[in-house]
């Protein structure tokens, strides 16, 4: 068999290859959901990916007999780096076929790059931030993935042991049943915790009427604060910018049902936790092959307003520190999940938990959540 060849992005033309390995390598998988061509091509770009302001990337493919047999980004989060104290280069975006020898070309591309930017340790698969896919499914294949996750083939997790990778963290996701109907969606512990809550420490709900409203004040800013001060001893984490947010207000806000969206205030009207909802575009996206041009965005106008799947996406739920363990989540799940239940949904999927975050994890003891996925970022000192 021929050896592979490992070759860095030069030009726009091999980019766009990068980014349709996934969509080749996983075509006809009813489980696999493909990266949204577009909106990747807008992470990797200097100019819209505000990430770049702190990060350094490259790409590159594996190549054997002049055919793409793999991926793989190599990134430097300085930012990060500088949070945390170490001196890690992640991967992200890896995929490879079945071939030990086109996962070690891949891996060690990205140890001789690292090496190179004199860092320590090899760790992934990371994105450029939090806000990008993080993390190899270990557990879970037979399970439908989300637009935010990563999927990936059983075979991926023993082909990183082979190569000397070991766990970093492990995060979990779990499948929420939707009570079944408007009593039983008002009637459970939550709203008891809820009431206390809210009494207790002058709490009250805001639900928003327009996207206007959002901006007005720069109520947006308010919101992503409470995001970098919940997520901040989470792990990799760095906080986010005022282009970032900028970047995630503009591109994703048009998109969101302010249904889904609930915010808990103080008496003063300060945001102390957020909960963002959205109707799964997990099949819209396997139906309009990642592409929303020229056809695609029919299936996805089709999802978010016109027949929406029975799964809601719970993307972010984030309580300030001083708010946690205090049953602000309840506050949170009390608003929510009637309307998820008007609104005919049958299952929420919550997006990946730490597995070590006690404090995410309890939230889910009073409803009916179990643990369907699991995925794991794997490191390697070099």
């Amino acid at each position: 068999m021929s050896e592979v060849i490992i070759k860095k992005i030069t030009s726009r033309k091999e980019l766009k290859a990068f980014i349709r390995f996934n969509y080749e390598l996983y075509k006809g998988n009813a489980f696999a959901v493909p990266d949204f061509y577009e909106d990747t091509l807008d992470t990797f770009n200097p100019k819209k990916n505000a990430a770049f302001d702190f990060c350094d990337v490259d790409y590159f493919l594996a190549y054997r007999e002049n055919k793409i047999v793999g991926r793989v980004a190599a990134i430097i989060n300085k930012k990060a780096n500088a949070t945390w104290n170490v001196q890690d280069a992640r991967f992200g975006w890896i995929d490879f076929i079945d071939d030990p020898e086109v996962s070690k070309a891949l891996l060690q591309a990205v140890e001789q790059w690292a090496r190179k930017h004199q860092m320590k340790r090899v760790i992934g698969p990371l994105g450029f931030t939090d806000m990008d896919p993080e993390g190899m499914l270990t557990d879970g294949y037979d399970q439908l993935s989300t637009m935010a996750t990563i999927y990936n083939y059983p075979y991926y997790p023993k082909h990183m042991e082979m190569h000397g990778y070991e766990k970093e963290v492990d995060w979990v996701e779990r499948k929420v049943r939707v009570p079944d109907s408007e009593h039983e969606a008002r009637s459970g512990k939550y709203f008891r915790v809820a009431e206390i809550s809210a009494n207790r420490y002058n709490l009250h709900v805001r639900k928003f009427k327009s996207v206007k409203e959002v901006r007005e004040g720069g109520y947006g800013y308010k919101i992503f604060d409470v995001v970098n001060k919940a997520y901040a001893p989470l792990y990799g984490f760095s906080e986010m910018n005022k282009r970032q947010i900028d970047q995630y207000v503009n591109v994703y806000l048009p998109l969101i049902d302010l249904r889904l969206v609930t915010v808990i205030e103080t008496e003063d009207n300060q945001p102390v936790a957020i909960g963002i909802g959205m109707p799964s575009l997990s099949t819209a996206l396997q139906k309009a092959h990642s592409r929303l041009f020229p056809f695609g965005w029919i299936h996805l106008a089709k999802a978010l307003y016109l027949k929406h799947s029975d799964i809601v996406d719970l993307l972010l739920v984030a309580v300030l520190p001083e708010y946690q363990n205090k049953g602000v989540n309840a506050m949170l799940f009390a608003d929510l999940i009637p309307i998820i239940q008007k609104m005919g949904f049958k299952f929420g999927e919550t997006h990946p938990q730490l597995e070590t975050n006690d404090k995410s994890q309890g939230q889910w003891a009073y409803l009916d959540a179990e643990i369907h996925k699991k995925r794991r970022c794997y490191q390697k000192t070099i």
